[in-house]
């Protein structure tokens, strides 16, 4: 199944909830621009070679629309689309004022030098200067991407429309990043673990926890559900699995991946097979690599009663309904990982009000929008007796359709999307 098919089966079972009109399903789930750019880079070599960068720009009926930009070889429209889609419903679930857009190039950075990504950067904001911007859509890092490149996308674009430091976040402290951006997601992760358990009544202490990657989102989380007295237990990466029933120690763990580059090796700790990672004996999982790792061949191997998507579109839709079946509970993505987004928007307020805020302020923040988050969308879940997944659609659909209603976008009648309360 395509990532972009994945999306389309969550929103439309959600839509089948709020009896949504064909019509208006239509027009919330196609995007409203795909941007397609040819990009020619002279490597250091001289030779000249064609990249393509793509930028989707799904909805922008709350606000201007806010995504990552990913350099990865599997870059491709279907599954920019997909993730564009996503973040509108992201956006909407925590309730920031932005649509959803997602971009990339299909390359592998890790053969680039540091000067070719310069170069292929900068040349990707010329295709796409003219669509993106403060009030029009506001990219971000994603995998393969980071702080450098949001810095030269900043440098690259105001040389076309003067000093725009909120055109991008994520952006280093120095040209206005936010303090408190490189662990969002990950704190964001573990706010939205809190939440859930206070409503199941158990303390984090109480939990064992597995986390599929360890890259900046997989990191935080393990470090963060640590440090908050959850025991992490199991953790592999592309360089393979290490695990320690009576958790590991992550702040060593983490030097370690910063000396070796990745988990295998360390010495407290057993190694095993990272493609037993998912169906590891533990409480809580946590995927947070790559999407489509939750399939209907794995799901019912899966001993964890809780999972919480630190990945985007981590579990395919036969899985999911595997897990509902089963009892488990998925905190999903648009929910689970949306630490980023809030603390990016946190980022932008600041950079338009020309203003910085305290670490500690950022981080009181997010919690408060996280938590008001799965209030709502445990409400709507609650009520209209489905899954949490569906709960967050629900959110996130009729958030989206009331702005498009009151701004006139579209004349057909709202009434039936709004959800139970």
């Amino acid at each position: 199944m395509h990532a972009s098919e994945a999306t389309a089966y969550y929103f439309k079972r959600a839509a089948k909830h709020l009896g949504m009109s064909e019509r208006l399903e239509t027009i919330l789930i196609k995007p409203k621009r795909e941007v397609k750019v040819e990009i020619n880079v002279e490597l250091d070599t001289g030779e000249l070679v064609s990249f393509t960068g793509f930028r989707v720009q799904h909805d922008n009926s709350r606000g201007p629309m806010k995504g990552g930009l990913r350099y990865h070889p599997e870059v491709d429209p279907d599954e920019v689309n997909s993730l564009a889609s996503l973040m509108t419903w992201k956006t909407a679930v925590v309730n920031v004022p932005y649509g959803g857009a997602k971009g990339g190039i299909s390359c592998n950075p890790s053969t680039l030098s540091h000067a070719e990504l310069q170069r292929l950067t900068r040349a990707f904001v010329d295709g796409i200067h003219d669509v993106i911007g403060p009030t029009l859509d506001v990219p971000a890092p994603d995998m393969g991407t980071n702080a450098q490149t949001m810095a030269w996308i900043v440098d690259q674009y105001s040389k076309y429309h003067g000093w725009t430091p909120a055109v991008v976040t994520g952006k280093p402290v120095e040209l206005g990043g936010s303090r408190g951006r490189d662990a969002a997601t990950g704190r964001g992760i573990l706010f939205a673990i809190q939440a859930f358990m206070q409503d199941e009544g158990k303390a984090l202490s109480d939990l064992t926890f597995a986390v599929q990657g360890f890259g900046n989102v997989g990191s935080w989380a393990a470090l963060l559900i640590h440090q908050a007295g959850g025991k992490v237990i199991a953790i592999s990466d592309v360089t393979g699995a290490i695990r320690n029933k009576d958790g590991l120690a992550i702040e060593a763990l983490m030097r370690h991946v910063k000396e070796t580059g990745g988990v295998a090796g360390f010495a407290d700790a057993e190694s095993f097979n990272a493609d037993e990672l998912l169906t590891t004996d533990c409480d809580v999982l946590v995927p947070a690599a790559l999407g489509n790792v939750l399939t209907k061949a794995n799901a019912k191997e899966v001993k964890a009663k809780y999972i919480v998507e630190g990945a985007n579109g981590p579990t395919l839709p036969e899985a999911d309904e595997i897990f509902i079946k089963a009892g488990k509970h998925v905190i999903p993505d648009i929910f689970a990982n949306a630490g980023g987004v809030v603390v990016s928007y946190f980022e932008w307020v600041q950079n338009i009000q020309q203003f910085r805020w305290s670490e500690e302020r950022v981080n009181a923040e997010l919690r408060t929008i996280m938590m008001e988050s799965y209030q709502d969308l445990r409400t709507l879940a609650k009520s209209n007796n489905c899954d949490l997944r569906t709960g967050a659609f629900l959110l996130a659909i009729s958030r989206v359709a009331q702005a498009a209603a009151v701004r006139g976008l579209e004349n057909d009648s709202f009434c039936m999307i709004k959800p139970s309360a």
